[in-house]
């Protein structure tokens, strides 16, 4: 009888250490389903730095452009107006008038960042985190940056983040919020000596891949020797190219008005040009624009003309 008990409690003995057995498998097993789960949901967000040494490049222009290219092809897009002291993105977008919270706002918790987006009427897929109080230039810090990128990663595939020209405070706090940067540049002495200084400092962060855009590019001084070329440009700053915008007035009007180019419906040299950077950006396998056989046709000769205000 004694032995027909022990044999009882051995049983049952095994029998709770193989349910607790289950238990903590079935723990485990849950906790890594939860990770997996988290992973596949989890956006695999592109927050890419837009730079430029100079002021004056064209930087904030093709952040708007780009913005809205990419916004189009059917990616969520946030736009994150970086530059404090000198905030333009709002009005190249035409949604300055539309702002009622801030990424300012954000920090401090007055709102939530669904309240401060600012979603663009024409392009669903396009919001816009408005700069705050030039002031915030004084306390913002590297981590304040990080938390508004963080909290814009979970809801876009990509953030563009228009910062200030040159290497301050500014420049330094938008740079640790992403992993990607586009150096823009003119095809000049300076503005290229100046991006060089910008780029030698992105060397030494974590970004990858840095890459480079040239803007107002004019192909007949290029040709004339007058400005510097696309090979001396790449030569100088050692980057890999992205792309090229042609010189166009299309762009100063398109700003005058609010309307990004690559929202609208002409047919300029830019445009084409901007979306032909969001498409490589995007990673498709398309040629960069040649400036030398832009705007050489009877074509686009005919195109510019009737583009042209006589009266």
């Amino acid at each position: 009888m004694n032995q027909y008990f022990e044999i009882k409690q051995l049983i049952i003995y095994k029998f709770k250490n193989y349910l607790t057995f289950l238990k903590f498998n079935f723990f485990k097993s849950s906790l890594l389903f939860v990770r997996l789960f988290k992973f596949l949901v989890s956006k695999n967000t592109r927050t890419i730095l837009i730079c430029s040494g100079k002021g004056g490049v064209g930087k904030t222009t093709l952040t708007a452009n780009l913005g809205i290219a990419l916004a189009n092809s059917g990616a969520s897009t946030a736009v994150l107006d970086a530059d404090f002291g000198l905030r333009n993105l709002d009005l190249l977008l035409g949604l300055e008038n539309r702002i009622i919270y801030t990424a300012q706002d954000v920090l401090d918790k007055n709102c939530r960042l669904d309240q401060a987006l600012v979603r663009h009427k024409k392009e669903p897929n396009l919001a816009l985190l408005p700069a705050g109080d030039p002031r915030m230039l004084d306390w913002m810090k590297p981590e304040d940056m990080k938390k508004i990128s963080n909290l814009l990663s979970e809801k876009f595939d990509y953030v563009l983040v228009d910062c200030p020209a040159g290497v301050e405070d500014g420049f330094k706090n938008a740079l640790s919020a992403c992993s990607e940067a586009i150096v823009v540049t003119n095809p000049e002495l300076s503005a290229v000596r100046d991006a060089d200084r910008v780029i030698g400092i992105l060397n030494t962060s974590d970004i990858k891949p840095i890459q480079l855009v040239v803007n107002r590019v004019r192909p007949n001084m290029m040709a004339n020797q007058e400005m510097l070329s696309i090979e001396d440009v790449q030569s100088i700053l050692s980057l890999p190219l992205l792309g090229i915008v042609l010189e166009d007035e299309q762009v100063i009007i398109s700003t005058n008005r609010g309307e990004p180019l690559t929202l609208s419906d002409t047919k300029s040299p830019a445009k084409k040009c901007y979306l032909n950077v969001s498409q490589r950006l995007s990673g498709k396998d398309i040629p960069i624009i040649d400036p030398k056989n832009e705007g050489k046709s009877l074509k686009d000769k005919f195109v510019r003309l009737m583009q042209t205000k006589i009266f």
